[in-house]
Order: C-alpha cells, then structure tokens, then sequence
C-alpha cells in the first residue's frame, strides 16, 4: 500500500513537471515543431496495431561513419531527453475510413484497427496516413505521417522473430556498463553485427521460394527512445526492416521501472501471434538473458505455432539451464538449436528447406567478409 501511494506520488509529479516543461517550451519557443513518430505497424487484413509517439521535433537525423564519440553522444542525449506531447488527438486514415486516438501522459498513441472491409493488397506493405488534430504550437500547420504497416500474404512461409541484443549484434546486454558504452558513444555504423547475420536474415525473409514475403518482427528490451538508432543500423548493415516492439523505461502508473524483461517480451511475442495468425513462426535469440524460458513459455500457450527456435549461445553460466529447456521443448515437439556461429543455423535451415541452396553460400561469403571488416 505504501509502495504503490509512492508510486502515485511520484508519477504525478513526474506528469506536472513534463507539462510544465512543455508550457515553457512553447512560450519561450524552445519548442518550435512537434513530430508525428509512427513505428512499423502490422496485423492482417481483418486488423492492424500501430504504435506511435508525438514529440518535439529534436533534428536528429541519420548518422555518418565518421561521426565523433561526443557527437553520438550528443544524439543519444536528445533521444532520451525527448519532449513528449501528451493528450493531442491523432488522426488514421486509410482509404475512406478513419479512426482517432489520444496520446497518453508520455506522448504515445496506440491503434487497434478493425477495417470495416478486408484490405486488399498485393505487397506486404502499406501506408496509414497519420495526422495531429490538435494544435500544439501558434501557426503549427498541418502535422502528417505516414505510417508502414506489414501485412502478410498469402505466399508467406513462416514468419521470425528475433531479439536484437546479443542476438543480431554484441552488445554486452548482461555486463551494464559495456552495453551503456556501446548504446551512448556509438552509432549505426559501428554497431557491428555478429558475422552472417544479416546474410542469415535475408535468407529467412526470402525462404524457399525466394519472395521476400516472410516477415521479420523484433523484439528488445531496449527502449522506444532507440528506435531511429536501432532501424537506421538494420538498414546500414543490410538486416531485414520489420516492426520493432520495444518498450518505455522509467516510472510509470503501475511500476518504477516499465516492467521486467520476461514479461515485456514475452506479451509483445505473443501480440505478434495473435495479431499475425494462422502462420508459424522461427523464434531467435540469446542464452544471455531469458529468452529460452520466454519461447517455451510461447510454445506452451500458443501450440502448433513455432516451428524452431536458434538459440546464439553467449552465456557459459547458462548452457545448462538452456539445455534442460531444450529437453522440455523436445516433450513439447519443438526443436532449439544452441549456436555459436551463424552457419551452424544457416545449414540447419537449409537442411529444413526453409531456405535456398543458393543462399548458403552467399551467408559463408558475407560472414567472411564480415570477419575481415571487423578484425
């Protein structure tokens, strides 16, 4: 009871300290735009999630190789001490139809969307417009996005998804202060991928018949505040785009810190489920943390959907643990593959017919070159 009239306490001061700021901000004209920040939506033809956040306009931008330490760190400052517009409504539309929502105390904005008709397309991909209906600023003008949303088809194989930390790139997510050095004095062009990786992934999202209609979905831990950073490194180091489902840290209503890493994951993985039904999907992640007990947690509530899950071994101190969770998953009828080496997958893969020969051979060379990039 103590605990959570504290919590209260504190959210509420935490809420009127922002709109203080805010109100300073606008008369002051330190703010002098606000943004619409949609992120990769996704779903099916008969419903669609998209999550988004309304911010002050901070000019970020993309990131050059040879960008200083103090100059990423600079970015990443402004990333998390971001300016966040809560209660303005935003506005979706997609063909004819419309749907409006709010932004919460920290500027975020969900959709859940129930079309009134299927949506027919023949890409993968397509567009919600996104419009702020509120004025936030003197003379703002129209505020407009427009928003990705993957849809499956019906050429789909499977679907993957993947943790990100330790699991496409080393980031030393169990030892603090490397991951805190890694994340606050790097950038997209030297956040290095483990070797293959992205060979690996493309091979995935091409499956056997080569479509490029697999969808990727990831799933972190890592906060909302990275997500420019984390899409702008997938796309330098070639890694397949898809809908990235972080979280927000900090104090909440109901917590001090936005949850634990079990319960995050575990609930995002299992929205992706039920919002993208019918198809099977390849788990991946890491030994480093709890993405084994997060999978067969999967595999227990969700049976029939996961067709194999790789596992990047990282952590010696958890090889058994991750062994008598394989043992489990084998009762369950479901393979895990503990790697250290991204061909180890590949060739499973293959083995599998999930993948092309073909593909194989341009994995071997693309982490070749990988090693003599990053020796």
């Amino acid at each position: 009871m103590v605990k959570k009239t504290l919590l209260t306490f504190l959210y509420r001061i935490k809420v009127s300290f922002s709109k203080i700021k805010l109100k300073f901000g606008i008369k002051t004209g330190l703010v002098k735009s606000v943004i619409i920040v949609p992120y990769k939506g996704f779903g099916s033809r008969e419903k669609i999630y998209l999550i988004g956040r309304v911010l002050k306009d901070r000019g970020i931008g993309l990131s050059e190789i040879g960008d200083s330490r103090w100059k990423n760190f600079t970015k990443m400052y402004k990333r998390f001490m971001s300016w966040e517009i809560p209660k303005v409504k935003v506005c979706a539309t997609l063909g004819e139809d419309y749907w409006v929502t709010e932004t919460d105390d920290e500027g975020y904005f969900e959709f859940f969307i129930n079309p009134k008709q299927l949506i027919q397309h023949t890409s993968p991909w397509i567009s919600l417009d996104l419009e702020l209906i509120d004025h936030v600023l003197p003379n703002q003008g129209k505020v407009t996005a427009s928003a990705s949303i993957f849809i499956p088809t019906k050429e789909v194989e499977y679907g993957i998804i993947s943790d990100i930390d330790d699991t496409i790139v080393p980031t030393g997510a169990t030892r603090i202060w490397e991951m805190l050095k890694t994340t606050f004095l790097g950038n997209a062009h030297s956040r290095i991928p483990f070797e293959g990786v992205s060979a690996f992934y493309q091979a995935l999202e091409k499956g056997a018949d080569g479509k490029e209609n697999n969808p990727m979905f990831y799933v972190s831990s890592s906060p909302w505040n990275l997500y420019d950073f984390l899409t702008e490194m997938m796309s330098v180091h070639h890694i397949p785009l898809g809908p990235l489902m972080l979280r927000d840290l900090g104090l909440s209503r109901e917590q001090f810190i936005s949850g634990s890493h079990f319960d995050h994951k575990l609930s995002q993985v299992e929205k992706i489920f039920e919002l993208v039904p019918d198809i099977p999907f390849i788990l991946i992640g890491d030994s480093g943390q709890h993405d084994p007990e997060i999978y067969l947690q999967v595999i227990k509530d969700y049976p029939g959907r996961v067709k194999m899950i790789y596992i990047r071994h990282v952590s010696e101190k958890r090889r058994q643990k991750v062994l008598d969770i394989k043992t489990e998953m084998k009762s369950l009828g479901v393979e895990i593959l503990l790697i250290e080496d991204t061909i180890i997958a590949a060739n499973h893969a293959l083995k599998k017919g999930w993948i092309r020969a073909e593909d194989i051979q341009i994995i071997i060379n693309y982490k070749n070159q990988d090693e003599i990039n990053n020796s």
